[in-house]
């Protein structure tokens, strides 16, 4: 495993994928690999969290927190010279909530993406968002990268 660099923080994060502002949720890279990336965050407990509902962030937004994992895992592995890819969430599968929401843990929620396959274009991932031990949520994550070169854009009248 690839030990993460103390400036891998939420500034290096925002310079590398397209979320911006209160957007931008994770604030460290704690390790990775060219297989997983762990990353630390704790805009969980912000009340003026972008993706609060009714007064509450709900477990179900962990699987941003993840998306937002495996974008800067794809920015790390493309290497610093690289041109950066734009990836789309294209669907996630067997996702599991342990928990109802995320907003009333204290401390840093812990993420965690697992490449399991994939090629060029296209990568599944494994993930998790936990706190302390308990894992909070789980699922797999097909992700596409550069869709609009691919031909995969549908755009609407």
């Amino acid at each position: 495993m690839n030990s993460a660099s103390p400036n891998m923080d939420h500034a290096w994060i925002a310079a590398r994928i397209p979320h911006q502002g209160s957007m931008c949720l994770l604030d460290a890279v704690t390790g990775w690999s060219p297989d997983h990336i762990e990353c630390r965050a704790t805009s969980h407990r912000d009340p003026a969290h972008p993706l609060r509902a009714a007064g509450r962030l709900g477990a179900a937004s962990g699987i941003e927190y993840a998306a937002q994992a495996m974008a800067v895992h794809g920015a790390l592995v493309a290497g610093a010279h690289a041109a950066p890819r734009q990836g789309y969430l294209t669907s996630v599968r067997g996702v599991t909530l342990h928990a109802e929401r995320l907003d009333d843990l204290d401390g840093a929620l812990g993420v965690r993406a697992e490449r399991l396959s994939g090629d060029a274009n296209n990568v599944l991932y494994r993930f998790t968002v936990h706190h302390g031990g308990r894992c909070l949520l789980e699922g797999r994550a097909a992700v596409v990268l550069d869709a609009d070169s691919l031909g995969t854009r549908t755009t609407l009248p």
